[in-house]
């Protein structure tokens, strides 16, 4: 390898040889590689120079091929082939036969809501495949895309690193989430009663405030936070048969987790939507196995979120 002056070879020469062992003249293999004769001449001289032997010689009117060139023939026929079919035009994704592990990365929220059904239908498409679920917050996110550690990202990450590619998946709203026995509130509150009630908050960072508490400082308001985690099924444990009040995403509400009467309601006050997207690597974004999971995460999560609203 050390020996050989790489950069000085060029591909071009094997497609020359290939035509002039078919067409047997330089004319005729010009015509087939749409070149001129004396370009077809040039890079014969280039390619005796290369290969240190004459490869052809005219005989009449035909191009004879050396012993050389005889043996060089079907190994150069089947590298050009293995570089047509399988660099230059690569075998179509078949899910069937993959046996391909694709991480994906989910914040808490996307994972608790999709992650079944993100098995599920990949285990019905593609059964020799397997899943691993990572965990992605707005902080490390980019880092995964980074060291490799992730395919995909689903989350509420807006990036704004054009190396990163995004697409749309839906909007998500927040709700109030209370025992309406345990905090005597009815199916609707108002702020007075939103106020009053302590909250129980989902917090990733740990800190026992979020948006909201900037919202209500705002309009000189403020709420008791009397508990925190940042795990969503631990807060909703807590609401149970508690005085709790926990802001929380609507198709989280929804979920069918545990087996209790908790009621959802919409906020009186003005919580702002958030969207969720798909996060991948542009480098990655023409590769068919990379496009055909973009299209299956597409369609499983807006199915799982159509069938949650309309619970």
């Amino acid at each position: 390898m050390k020996n050989i002056n790489w950069r000085g070879i060029d591909l071009n020469l094997l497609v020359t040889f290939s035509a002039l062992m078919d067409a047997r003249s330089v004319t005729k293999a010009a015509e087939r590689l749409s070149l001129g004769q004396s370009a077809m001449s040039h890079n014969l001289a280039r390619l005796r120079k290369l290969m240190g032997d004459p490869l052809f010689e005219r005989k009449g009117h035909e191009m004879c091929p050396s012993k050389r060139a005889i043996e060089l023939d079907p190994i150069i026929k089947n590298l050009l082939n293995t570089i047509e079919k399988d660099i230059l035009q690569p075998a179509p994704f078949d899910p069937a036969t993959c046996t391909e592990q694709f991480n994906i990365g989910l914040t808490d929220y996307a994972e608790l809501i999709f992650a079944p059904a993100l098995y599920d239908a990949l285990h019905k498409i593609a059964p020799k495949a397997s899943l691993s679920f990572h965990n992605i917050d707005k902080q490390n996110f980019n880092h995964s895309f980074d060291n490799g550690q992730v395919n995909l990202i689903i989350g509420a990450m807006e990036p704004n690193d054009p190396s990163i590619k995004k697409r749309f998946l839906y909007t998500e709203k927040h709700v109030c989430l209370y025992d309406k026995s345990a905090t005597h509130l009815g199916d609707t509150i108002t702020l007075a009663e939103y106020l009053k009630v302590p909250h129980a908050l989902v917090t990733p960072s740990g800190q026992l405030q979020s948006n909201v508490d900037s919202y209500l400082h705002q309009q000189n308001l403020s709420r008791q936070v009397a508990v925190g985690s940042r795990h969503f099924l631990t807060v909703r444990q807590l609401l149970n048969n508690r005085n709790l009040l926990c802001v929380v995403s609507e198709l989280m509400a929804k979920l069918d987790t545990f087996n209790d009467n908790l009621t959802q309601t919409r906020a009186p006050i003005d919580i702002p939507d958030f969207n969720i997207n798909l996060l991948w690597r542009q480098r990655d974004n023409q590769h068919p196995t990379l496009l055909w999971l973009i299209d299956l995460i597409t369609h499983t999560i807006t199915d799982r979120v159509n069938w949650l609203r309309t619970r």
